[in-house]
């Protein structure tokens, strides 16, 4: 398979994380990146750089300003006394506060959702690095059927106008958008991180040309806890094209790859009628679910910093999340894969609450 990475991933790599109350080494590091990078050399896969495709992919789905702060902040820092080697501040907008401060730290509260996205010099380099990777990854996919985009950091937390949650740039949907873009759509993403994707559900919520689909941990108790909700299903011409399948935290294999089934049934009743199926070997039949399983209400996943993308042919597209997890609906090769390592996807995740 065609992997896409950048080296500039590792250049963002923050220290410290706030986790109720009390400090511990940043979750997400920059050893998740080489970790992912040597299991593709290890695996024998096609590993490429992404050419620079500019900021025109990533300001279809990002608001320019906010763009502009994070390829500016580090350059800013000395507006800040006594600045260290992080950015970060404990003043965050709430709804009830719009107004745009001019300051550094107050761009920065407005601009990002917590404490686990601190700007640092080399912060820049590696969200637009990743960017860059989802870029050519759907690229990729749709030129030969399918690829993986190794991003980091990762993204999906990440709203148009907002970091939050380890997340930047929105990885998955610069590569929905990407591939829309291309083919006149429609195109769906499936997520199967443990979190639910807040961040790109927002991006689309009122769009019908991209259909999102999570399967998570309930948020009731879970991060990040204000959306990820069964009823949130979109809204004005979007609405009906997102849909969350949530399942109690620690939910076991068997719920959750038939939760990733039911979201591949949700994207296959979306396709146009007449559209072109996957591509897929001579000889091997058509699995696709026909439908949802009988009784599924709630799903669960996995938190992996990876982006694959698989292609649907002209009438659907599909960027797939996350490296595991392939159900029955996927091809026989992929399902013994996802089933020999489905204990590393339950949703006993890494949390972030």
């Amino acid at each position: 398979m065609r992997i896409v990475h950048t080296p500039d991933s590792s250049r963002h790599d923050p220290e410290r994380y706030m986790r109720r109350g009390a400090p511990i080494p940043h979750p997400e590091q920059a050893a998740r990146y080489a970790i992912l990078r040597d299991a593709a050399v290890r695996g024998g896969h096609d590993l490429a750089e992404p050419a620079d495709h500019g900021l025109d992919p990533i300001r279809a789905v990002h608001d320019p300003d906010y763009v502009a702060f994070l390829a500016e902040a580090w350059a800013r820092r000395d507006a800040i006394p006594g600045i260290g080697d992080e950015i970060l501040t404990g003043a965050f907008a709430r709804p009830q506060m719009h107004r745009k401060p001019a300051g550094l730290l107050g761009r920065l509260g407005l601009y990002t959702a917590d404490t686990s996205t601190p700007i640092r010099a080399g912060t820049w380099a590696a969200v637009y690095g990743s960017a860059q990777c989802a870029v050519a990854a759907a690229d990729a996919a749709l030129a030969a059927g399918h690829a993986y985009a190794l991003c980091r950091p990762p993204g999906h937390h990440a709203y148009a106008d907002s970091a939050g949650g380890f997340c930047f740039l929105n990885n998955s949907a610069i590569a929905a958008e990407r591939m829309r873009a291309a083919t006149g759509g429609p195109v769906a993403i499936l997520d199967i991180d443990v979190h639910h994707g807040n961040g790109t559900q927002g991006i689309f919520y009122a769009r019908a040309d991209v259909l999102t689909v999570s399967v998570h941990a309930d948020p009731s108790d879970y991060f990040p806890f204000f959306a990820g909700y069964a009823d949130e299903t979109g809204a004005g011409a979007g609405a009906g094209f997102n849909r969350n399948l949530p399942l109690p935290p620690g939910s076991g294999d068997a719920p959750w790859l038939e939760a990733v089934e039911a979201g591949l049934a949700l994207i296959a009743a979306h396709r146009p009628r007449g559209g072109a199926r996957p591509r897929r070997r001579r000889g091997r039949p058509d699995r696709r679910p026909r439908g949802l399983p009988g009784g599924l209400r709630r799903g669960g996943g996995a938190d992996r910093p990876g982006r694959a993308a698989h292609g649907a042919g002209p009438g659907g597209r599909l960027p797939l999340r996350g490296p595991a997890g392939q159900p029955r609906g996927l091809p026989r090769r992929l399902r013994r894969r996802a089933l020999s390592r489905a204990a590393r996807a339950r949703c006993e995740g890494v949390m972030r609450s």
